[in-house]
């Protein structure tokens, strides 16, 4: 079950501006964000951006948004980006494999997590992309969604799998750029 750049959707939960200031090292979950995306956009790999109730919690970091086409970001109301056919109805949310990154670890994505596994879809939680306000809620949100079917990866991880192989341009253009 390896991630590939034809089924994957890269997923990016709330990553948004009244929200990240509380988040427990918001830095590092947004610069992987920021990273995935950018390799996302890269290999090819659809992207969706979530913002739960924009007016109270603001839109998605400027670092982010100015990554993001307007077409992929939708607004959304339920924790969950699964009702209300938000991300099935977004280019890419008719692929199998989600990659998630994201906040809260907790809420939001855990919510998306588990209802992309009860609709058997293939997710991979990126480890280092997601956060919340309490590392404890943190990592008991990550065991739960893994003993419920969800791989929790690293960015590496990911980007290994979407490449595929060594030797080709877009490898050494991903190493050069992204791995260090």
């Amino acid at each position: 079950m390896l991630m590939s750049v034809d089924r994957s959707v890269l997923v990016l939960v709330d990553l948004q501006e009244r929200l990240q200031p509380a988040i427990h090292d918001a830095a590092r979950v947004l610069e992987a964000s920021v990273w995935l995306t950018r390799v996302a956009q890269k290999v090819g790999v659809p992207v969706i951006c979530t913002e739960q109730y924009p007016r109270g919690l603001g839109l998605t970091m400027p670092a982010l948004r100015a990554l993001l086409p307007a077409n992929c970001v939708v607004e959304k109301i339920h924790f969950s980006a699964v009702p209300e056919n938000v991300l099935y109805g977004m280019p890419g949310g008719e692929r199998e494999q989600f990659v998630v990154a994201g906040t809260e670890a907790h809420v939001c994505v855990q919510q998306t997590v588990l209802d992309l596994l009860a609709a058997g879809r293939q997710v991979f939680v990126v480890e280092e992309a997601v956060g919340s306000r309490r590392e404890g809620d943190k990592a008991l949100a990550i065991e739960r969604m893994r003993r419920r079917g969800a791989d929790v990866v690293t960015r590496e991880m990911v980007v290994f799998e979407w490449l595929g192989k060594a030797g080709t341009p877009l490898f050494r253009e991903i190493s050069r750029d992204f791995v260090r």
